[in-house]
C-alpha cells in the first residue's frame, strides 16, 4: 500500500483545488467568448474579448449600426459566453403628399321655405393640403406612421343646402332691420317677420362680435380663424345688408373677442383686441382701443395703447358709446371715461372685482341713458361677514346721474348678468322719457350659472315688473335684451327681442304679450336697428 507523506498530501490537495477553481471560473479579460449576432435575416457565431459590450461585441463583428438601429440586449449589456445579440434595423422616412380634402355639407333649416323644399345655397369646393408624415420601418416592416406638418393649400368651402321649415307662427310687422345669428350663418328681417333672407352664409361666425350699424346698412361680425387657436382666434369682417348679393369684407382686425361697436354719427368701427394665448382662458387682454372706417377700409387708427388693464386685466375690459360720442370703459376692478383724442383712462367709480377662482373674470355691464346724461351699470354689492367683499354673491343695477353726479343703487340682487339695456325716447308732454330693460337672476346667490327673467322698469327705477318669461317657465339664458328702434302703431310699447331656447321672441314692452317669431332652436345672437 502506498503510503504519502503529511506534507505530500498538502501539496496534492493544493494542486487538486486550483484545478477545480480554474476550471469553474468565468472567462479571464483578453480570453475570447463566442456569442451569436443575428441581423439582415442572418445569424452568426463570433468569437469577442470577454467583458465586451453589445456595442463593442458589433464592432468587432465589423456590423455598421445606423443612428436609429436598436438591440435586444441594449448597447450598454456586457455579454457572456452564448449570448444572442438581435439587431433591428430602423429606418425613418419623411413623405409629402397633396392631399384632398372632402368639402362638408351643411344644412340650414329656413322658415321662409315651404316644408320638405331644399335649395342650394353654396356649391361645396373641396379643399387641398400638403401633408408630410413621418414613417418609422423596422427591417423594412412599417410600425408607426405620423402627420408631423399640414400646409393648407386651397380651402374647402362647405355645400350649404337649406331645407324648407315652415312654421305655422303668424307674421309680425316690426320696424327697422333685425339682424340674428343662426348655425354660423347671419340673416336679416325687414318689415316683417316674414321677410327673411341670408346674407352671410359662410358658416363661421362665432357670434363674440355681431352688431347692426345705426341706420341698419351694416353687419359687423367675427369669423372663426382657419389658424391655430393660439396664433390667432377670429377676424373682423362686414356685410351691406341693402345688397341683393351681399359679399363680406374684411375690417383688417384680429382676435376680437369683447368689444366692437359703431361710433355714433358716423361710419366707423371702435374694437379691442386680445393676443392669443395655448393657457386658459385662451388669451391674454390687450385692453386697447382701435378706429376703423366701414367705407374707407385703410389701417385701424388706434385710440387707446395696450395696458395692464387693472385687477383681473388680463380678461379685458368692455367699453359703450353715449349718443353724443363719449365713451365709458368698464373693467372688472371700475368703470371711468376714456379720452379720445389724448388716448387715456379717466377712472370714475371703484368696483369691488368678483373672485370668481376661476379662468374667466366678470367685468360689470354697462350701458348710457337714451339722453346721454346718465350711466346705468351692474354694481357688485358686499354680503354679510364673514362673506368677504370680492366673493359676495350680491348683484345690484345701479346708476351715475352725470346731472347732479349721484349715484344710486335701483334694483338690488339682480345678478352679475343684469345686462340693463335702454329704450329710445319717448316724448310724453314735451318731457324726455325711456324705460330700462333687465335680467333678473332666478337664483340670486348662484348667478353665475342662473337663468334670468327678463324684466323692466322707468328710468328712475320705478314701476319695475316681469315681462317674459312667466314664472312657471324656465328663465333665458344671460343675454342683452335688444329695443326695437321704434313702436308700431297701435302696440302698447317697445318690441324687445330676446333668444329663448334658440329661438328669436319678441315681447311687447307695455302689454307684456309675447311673440315666438322662429322654430329652428339654431339662434345666437340678435341686433335691431
Amino acid at each position: 500500500m502506498l503510503r504519502f507523506k503529511p506534507r505530500f498530501k498538502l501539496v496534492l490537495l493544493h494542486l487538486l483545488l486550483t484545478w477545480l477553481i480554474i476550471s469553474c471560473r468565468s472567462p479571464q479579460l483578453g480570453e475570447d467568448i463566442t456569442i451569436n449576432i443575428s441581423v439582415d435575416n442572418q445569424t452568426y457565431a463570433v468569437d469577442v474579448p470577454s467583458g465586451s459590450t453589445v456595442s463593442q461585441a458589433l464592432q468587432t463583428a465589423g456590423i455598421t449600426v445606423g443612428n436609429l438601429d436598436k438591440t435586444e440586449p441594449p448597447f450598454y449589456v456586457v455579454l457572456s459566453e452564448g449570448d444572442l445579440i438581435t439587431l433591428t434595423r430602423v429606418e425613418e422616412k419623411f413623405e409629402t403628399e397633396q392631399v384632398i380634402v372632402p368639402f362638408e355639407r351643411q344644412v340650414v333649416r329656413n322658415e321662409t321655405l315651404p316644408e320638405g323644399e331644399t335649395r342650394l345655397v353654396q356649391a361645396g369646393i373641396n379643399g387641398l393640403e400638403e401633408v408630410t408624415t413621418r414613417r418609422i420601418l423596422e427591417n423594412g416592416i412599417e410600425v408607426s406612421k405620423t402627420t408631423v406638418k399640414t400646409v393648407v393649400i386651397n380651402e374647402a368651402l362647405p355645400e350649404i343646402v337649406m331645407v324648407g321649415a315652415q312654421a305655422s307662427f303668424t307674421p309680425l310687422n316690426i320696424p327697422g332691420t333685425i339682424a340674428y345669428l343662426a348655425g354660423g350663418n347671419a340673416w336679416i328681417m325687414e318689415g316683417s317677420t316674414a321677410n327673411r333672407r341670408v346674407i352671410v352664409s359662410t358658416g363661421d361666425l362665432d357670434g363674440r362680435i355681431f352688431t347692426l350699424s345705426p341706420n341698419g346698412e351694416y353687419l359687423v361680425f367675427t369669423r372663426r380663424s382657419n389658424k391655430p387657436a393660439d396664433e390667432e382666434i377670429n377676424t373682423l369682417w362686414a356685410v351691406r345688408t341693402k345688397n341683393l348679393d351681399p359679399k363680406p369684407f374684411s375690417l383688417g382686425g384680429k382676435n376680437v373677442v369683447h368689444f366692437a361697436e359703431w361710433i355714433p354719427g358716423t361710419n366707423s368701427v371702435a374694437y379691442s383686441t386680445v393676443e392669443p394665448r395655448s393657457t386658459a382662458p385662451g388669451w391674454q387682454a390687450n385692453n386697447d382701443l382701435y378706429r376703423v372706417s366701414i367705407t374707407n377700409t385703410s389701417s385701424p387708427r388706434k385710440l387707446l395703447s395696450a395696458s395692464s388693464g387693472g385687477v383681473y386685466g388680463w380678461w379685458g375690459m368692455n367699453f359703450a358709446f353715449a349718443p353724443d360720442g363719449r365713451l365709458a370703459y368698464s373693467r372688472p376692478d371700475g368703470i371711468g371715461f376714456v379720452d379720445q383724442d389724448k388716448g387715456y383712462l379717466k377712472p370714475l367709480l371703484d368696483i369691488t372685482p368678483l373672485n370668481t377662482h376661476s379662468d374667466w373674470a366678470w367685468i360689470p355691464p354697462i350701458v348710457w341713458g337714451a339722453d346721454g346724461k346718465s350711466l346705468y351699470f351692474v354694481n357688485h354689492a358686499s354680503a354679510p361677514a364673514p362673506i368677504t367683499s370680492e366673493e359676495s354673491p350680491y348683484f345690484d343695477v345701479s346708476a351715475l346721474s352725470f346731472n347732479n353726479e349721484a349715484h344710486v343703487s335701483m334694483v338690488n340682487s339682480t345678478g352679475m348678468f343684469a345686462y340693463p339695456s335702454v329704450s329710445p325716447i319717448e316724448i310724453n308732454n314735451k318731457e324726455q322719457s325711456f324705460q330700462i330693460a333687465y335680467l333678473q337672476s332666478v337664483f340670486v346667490e348662484q348667478s353665475d350659472t342662473s337663468r334670468y327673467r327678463l324684466m323692466v322698469m322707468d328710468r328712475d327705477g320705478s314701476n319695475s315688473r316681469l315681462l317674459f318669461p312667466s314664472a312657471d317657465v324656465n328663465g333665458i339664458e344671460p343675454q342683452v335684451p335688444v329695443w326695437a328702434p321704434a313702436p308700431l302703431t297701435g302696440q302698447a310699447g317697445y318690441f324687445i327681442a330676446v333668444n329663448h331656447q334658440g329661438n328669436l321672441y319678441l315681447i311687447d314692452s307695455g302689454s307684456g304679450q309675447s311673440y315666438q317669431v322662429t322654430g329652428d332652436g339654431l339662434i345666437t345672437e340678435i341686433a335691431w336697428k
